[in-house]
C-alpha cells in the first residue's frame, strides 16, 4: 500500500467541502455589512501572481531547484487559500456584478466563466493529490499527476484574471 493512500478520505472530504461550503456562502448575505467592493481587483490580482507562480515553480523544478519549487508550490497553495476567502467575504457582503457585454463576447465570456468554475473545482482534488504525492516523496507519482494538475491550475489562475478584466466595466 502506497503512502498517500492514508490521505485518500481527508482529499475527498475537502474536495466535496469546499465547493459546497462556498455554494452555500453564496447564499448567505450578511446584514449591516458594508460591501466589499474593493476586493475583485485584490482576488484578480491574487490570481494572476499564483499564476506567475505556478510559472516560476516550473520553471525551479526543471531547473533542480528543489527547494524553491516547493516553496513557490506552497506559496500557490496559501495564495489560492487567500482568494478563496477574499471570493467568498466579497460575495457574503456584495451583490453579483451581472456581465453587461452583447452578442459574441457575451458567449465568450460565459464560456470562459463557466470553464472557469467547473475547473476551479475539478482542479481542488488534483492539487490535493499532488501536493501529498510530493509530501509522501512519491516523486514519480507526483511528477505523473502533476502534467495534468499544472495546466488546469494554470487555466483556472489565468482565467480569473480574465473574467474580471472582462466583467470589470460592470462593477
Amino acid at each position: 500500500m502506497s503512502k498517500p493512500i492514508k490521505y485518500n478520505k481527508l482529499i475527498i472530504l475537502v474536495s466535496i467541502v469546499i465547493p459546497v461550503v462556498v455554494a452555500f456562502l453564496f447564499t448567505v448575505k450578511l446584514p449591516n455589512v458594508e460591501p466589499l467592493s474593493f476586493l475583485p481587483p485584490i482576488y484578480a490580482s491574487i490570481n494572476g501572481l499564483t499564476a506567475l507562480i505556478l510559472i516560476s515553480a516550473l520553471v525551479a523544478i526543471k531547473n533542480k531547484k528543489i527547494q524553491l519549487h516547493s516553496l513557490l508550490m506552497k506559496c500557490a497553495i496559501a495564495l489560492s487559500l487567500v482568494f478563496l476567502l477574499m471570493y467568498v467575504a466579497y460575495h457574503m457582503t456584495s451583490e453579483s456584478t451581472p456581465f453587461g457585454g452583447e452578442g459574441t463576447i457575451r458567449y465568450i465570456y460565459f464560456t470562459i466563466l463557466i470553464s472557469h468554475i467547473l475547473l476551479s473545482i475539478t482542479v481542488i482534488p488534483f492539487v490535493l493529490v499532488t501536493y501529498v504525492r510530493a509530501i509522501t516523496n512519491d516523486i514519480q507519482a507526483h511528477k505523473k499527476i502533476a502534467k495534468i494538475t499544472f495546466p488546469l491550475w494554470l487555466y483556472v489562475a489565468v482565467t480569473g484574471v480574465v473574467v474580471y478584466i472582462m466583467i470589470s466595466p460592470y462593477y
